[in-house]
């Protein structure tokens, strides 16, 4: 006997339901929350608090449009408008109540409770990114002074006898995207940073893993080259393609991410052991400090002290990691351009 009409009629409401409530945070589904939300729209008003960006300017301005939307463009990117403000206003207040009756944090639209510094949403990642990013910079660029100026050149071609120096310097560029674009995400998270972010930092962890299987591998010709890395690049392009265009999945994401920096993890780990290089330990020290962070990102640390959370650690780690795995691309320039002149010679 079949479902009558009411039996598939339920069955409907409760896919829908269930739909409707999948990546619904626990702290954006506590009524409370939705409530001061409603409320605050309405009055542009918390507890007898005016919300800023909740008044409407009296000039000659439509007032049927975001407040954000009379600011000047420059400001405008920070997509603050009545809606924003009230949510983080309503949820601060809850994570103070929550805290009052000795609860824990929650997450409210998938991300922890963080307070805010001026006009920067999470001030020490953003503090943190923006420092790895120097770091990453300082990186690169004592890389190629000491290729450029410091280690001997090919006499015929003016060339480094490095063979692979042009892969370090699109790693060092990648790298320094993805921070930059990790440091102005933390500072301010709208639709266009998250995308850039999660974007640039799967590109440079796809990238990082095609330098990793060419350099231990020791592939120096071309077509070699192109052969191992076409099938990572045209993954890595389809991923990013895939979060731009048709779904930002940030599980999927972390998941690719994670298998990526896994299997380099094991490359280079491997390859610095069985070829005992001079940069073994530090290569290992960055492979520990890389799975450490790893960890840290799954482990997803509620916040502490309102502005740190299990993403700041992530990104502390990043920094000696950051400078000890320059030093190593350093040491293994030198070592090959060394090892290259004896044979020429």
């Amino acid at each position: 006997m079949g479902l009558g009409r009411e039996a598939w009629l339920a069955l409907l409401v409760g896919f829908v339901a269930a739909a409707v409530t999948v990546g619904v945070s626990e702290g954006d589904a506590d009524p409370l929350y939705r409530t001061c939300v409603e409320e605050c729209e309405k009055t542009g008003s918390l507890r007898e608090t005016s919300v800023r960006h909740c008044q409407v300017p009296t000039d000659d301005h439509p007032s049927d449009k975001s407040w954000y939307t009379h600011e000047p463009l420059y400001l405008q990117w920070k997509e603050w408008n009545c809606k924003s403000e009230c949510k983080y206003h309503c949820m601060m207040e809850r994570e103070s109540e929550r805290e009052q009756l000795g609860l824990g944090s929650v997450k409210y639209h998938g991300k922890w409770p963080l307070k805010r510094a001026s006009v920067f949403q999470e001030p020490v990642s953003a503090a943190l990114s923006a420092l790895s990013l120097l770091v990453q910079f300082n990186g690169w660029l004592s890389f190629f002074l000491l290729l450029s100026y410091k280690l001997p050149l090919r006499p015929e071609t003016h060339m480094t006898y490095y063979e692979y120096t042009g892969l370090w310097h699109i790693y060092g560029f990648l790298s320094m995207n993805a921070w930059f674009w990790r440091a102005i995400y933390h500072s301010c998270d709208t639709f266009w940073t998250e995308k850039l972010y999660y974007s640039s930092f799967a590109a440079f962890i796809g990238y990082s893993l095609i330098l990793a299987v060419l350099r231990t591998l020791n592939l120096k010709d071309e077509a070699s080259r192109v052969m191992v890395a076409a099938p990572i690049l045209a993954f890595t392009t389809t991923h990013v393609l895939y979060l731009n265009f048709y779904e930002l999945d940030k599980g999927l994401n972390t998941k690719v991410c994670t298998a990526a920096s896994i299997a380099q993890f094991f490359l280079w780990a491997v390859w610095a052991v069985m070829t005992k290089h001079p940069s073994c330990f530090k290569i290992l020290f960055v492979i520990i400090g890389g799975a450490f962070s790893i960890i840290l990102e799954a482990y997803d640390i509620p916040p502490l002290w309102g502005y740190v959370d299990g993403r700041v650690f992530c990104v502390a780690v990043s920094v000696p990691l950051t400078y000890l795995w320059w030093k190593f691309a350093k040491e293994d320039a030198e070592m090959r351009t060394s090892a290259i002149i004896k044979k020429t010679r």
